[in-house]
């Protein structure tokens, strides 16, 4: 079994719900179990127009997929979930990212991973640290922290923990 991370998001289409029965969708997977969910966040979007926030979450499961199957099997449930690819960063009903695969580096056209913008990406990272061995992040994030550097993931106006009746996503 290989520990993997994915992200969640979704914007349109009830997107708490969107996300959550993607979790429940991924955990019902052949070939995968979940290991761990991290909470819930509410995030502002980041792209063309104006967009709705966001619901965003990342889970680690333990998978015998390869990677580009593991791969596969999210994009058909972006596709179950009414996913359109038209313009780059626009308002979507479900976008699922593999993030880690294990330890692997893998570069093809299809496929980078660690997924190319996590880093750069509160609405990911944050997630991230609920659920991923601080180690972990830390030998990623190496470069961009310092060796001794503490991750701070305080909620902010672009990012911010959901309870469980939050008002603030409203489609």
């Amino acid at each position: 079994m290989i520990r993997s991370y994915i992200a969640l998001g979704s914007n349109l289409n009830l997107p708490k719900q969107q996300v959550l029965r993607a979790i429940k969708t991924i955990a019902a997977t052949p070939g995968c179990e979940l290991f761990a969910q991290s909470h819930l966040y509410g995030s502002v979007a980041v792209g063309p127009g104006t967009q709705d926030n966001y619901v965003n979450a990342v889970i680690a499961i333990d998978t015998t997929l390869s990677a580009t199957s593991l791969l596969n099997t999210l994009q058909a449930i972006e596709t179950q979930h009414q996913r359109e690819r038209t313009v780059r960063w626009a308002a979507r009903t479900l976008d699922l990212d593999l993030l880690l695969y294990g330890n692997a580096n893998i570069h093809t056209p299809e496929l980078t991973v660690p997924h190319p913008r996590m880093f750069d990406r509160d609405f990911v990272l944050r997630p991230l640290a609920d659920i991923a061995p601080k180690a972990l992040l830390r030998h990623y994030l190496r470069d961009k922290l310092g060796d001794h550097a503490e991750l701070d993931y305080s909620d902010n106006e672009n990012l911010w923990v959901l309870e469980s009746d939050d008002k603030a996503i409203t489609s």
